[in-house]
């Protein structure tokens, strides 16, 4: 079985069946051409888009020139409501100020510090799991947002505030387009920018609810008595240039892109995971025998026992990239493989492409583990696995989301059995990140 890819389209439609397909699900706009293709150009009235697959791109835009090309303020405008200033869509000094403050709670030990955790919200996910015909999209984001309030608030998501900012993240996610309209249209920032009520008041509902949270360690950090977790580093971190420290409305911004980026995203690979394991009984049988050697309460070595696992988990993120499309826009003229390309352009680097080119990766819509212990398939990643995106810009906790996903899928594994309902075969398509169009139900029965 070879996990399906989205419906493909026809190489050309017009500029307003491609808006509204992309609000709908970007994925099942993409024509089967492009995952060929080195580079396309998209025209609007507005202005012109380019997808770069070509590897010497992706590596110009992420990594030999991030400054000249910045995170397009297009894509940014639709998630503001919830985001504020993040450094998910901040550019420039203000962005480098954010990492530098953000960057050192993830350094160094942090990992195994978190592990407990980490730990306790998968022994959690365990005891939580149902049994029968589940969707297990539900479990796999319970489980994901449980991670998260752990170890940035040291809280389970059973805390009052944890299980609403949950609930709320639910509504935000189903109401929140890929790509506001305003995307499509040169407007100034003064004009509005046509988010949906529902969205709006969700985002709202979250922030304020961050918001408690932030104020209470404020608090508690000053009285002494705050819990060595992420919130209470990054709160207490002080940019080594200005020696400024986030105020709370700004720490407000970044938790709300810590519990997107760190729970839903890995929600969804976790989600995939599970289906593709369904999906191929062997491999999902050798991925529990490995799980049952690091015993009932593992410690941080378990990473280095867990190898197969491991492998099964990035092959899933390359078939299932949690973040699909990733658009920056270039400051100054450039050429593009011949193609003369004027500033204001917006240059689109796609996981969801790159991970599927047939011109890379052989077999490329296979699941096959097997991949990453050949030499040849460890160069492809090396030019076109962005999982987490790539230079100054990857993802600051990507060596926590591994770790994360490697561990739940392997105990889950261990702990039961998922089989696929023949009924049932899940369609990718895009919200925040790669979901699935009707849920993905499993059949799942304890081991």
């Amino acid at each position: 079985m070879i996990p399906p890819k989205p419906t493909p389209r026809p190489d050309k439609v017009s500029l307003w069946a491609y808006l509204r397909l992309f609000r709908q699900d970007i994925l099942s706009a993409q024509p089967a051409r492009l995952y060929h293709a080195w580079m396309a150009e998209f025209r609007t009235p507005f202005f012109r888009s380019y997808l770069a697959n070509d590897p010497k791109l992706v590596n110009l835009v992420l990594t030999d020139r991030p400054d000249d090309f910045p995170k397009s303020t297009r894509i940014a405008e639709g998630l503001r409501p919830l985001l504020g200033n993040s450094v998910f869509v901040t550019n420039g000094e203000v962005w480098k100020r954010q990492r530098r403050i953000i960057d050192p709670a993830f350094e160094g030990g942090r990992l195994r510090d978190t592990f407990p955790a980490m730990l306790a919200a998968t022994q959690a996910a365990i005891a939580r799991m149902p049994l029968g015909e589940v969707e297990v999209e539900e479990p796999a984001s319970h489980a994901a947002a449980d991670v998260i309030f752990r170890t940035l608030f040291s809280i389970p998501i059973e805390n009052e505030i944890a299980a609403a900012v949950f609930s709320e993240f639910r509504t935000y996610q189903r109401t929140q387009p890929i790509l506001n309209l305003a995307a499509f249209l040169p407007v100034p920032r003064w004009f509005p920018r046509f988010h949906r009520p529902a969205t709006k008041r969700a985002a709202a509902r979250i922030r304020d609810l961050i918001r408690r949270l932030t104020a209470a360690r404020a608090s508690a950090i000053a009285a002494g008595t705050a819990p060595d977790d992420l919130a209470t580093k990054i709160m207490t971190t002080a940019d080594p240039q200005t020696g400024q420290r986030f105020e709370t409305e700004e720490m407000v911004d970044q938790v709300a892109i810590f519990f997107l980026a760190g729970h839903e995203t890995s929600a969804s690979a976790l989600a995939w995971g599970l289906y593709l394991l369904a999906a191929f009984p062997d491999v999902q049988d050798r991925v529990a025998a490995e799980a049952a050697l690091i015993g009932e309460t593992p410690d941080f070595s378990v990473f280095s026992k867990l190898k197969y696992t491991r492998d099964v988990f990035r092959e899933v993120l390359r078939l299932y990239p949690p973040v699909p499309m990733m658009v920056r826009e270039n400051q100054r003229p450039e050429d593009f493989r011949g193609r003369p390309v004027k500033p204001g352009a917006q240059i689109v680097l796609s996981p969801w492409h790159l991970h599927r080119h047939d011109r890379i990766w052989p077999n490329p819509d296979a699941f096959d583990p097997a991949r990453w212990q050949t030499e040849a398939n460890r160069a492809h990643a090396r030019d076109a696995y962005m999982p987490f995106s790539a230079g100054p810009r990857v993802c600051t906790g990507a060596g926590f989301a591994m770790a994360e996903g490697v561990l739940l899928l392997a105990m889950l594994a261990r702990s039961f059995r998922f089989e696929t309902l023949p009924d049932r075969v899940p369609v990718p398509v895009a919200h925040l990140t790669v979901r699935a169009r009707d849920g993905i139900w499993l059949k799942i029965s304890r081991r």
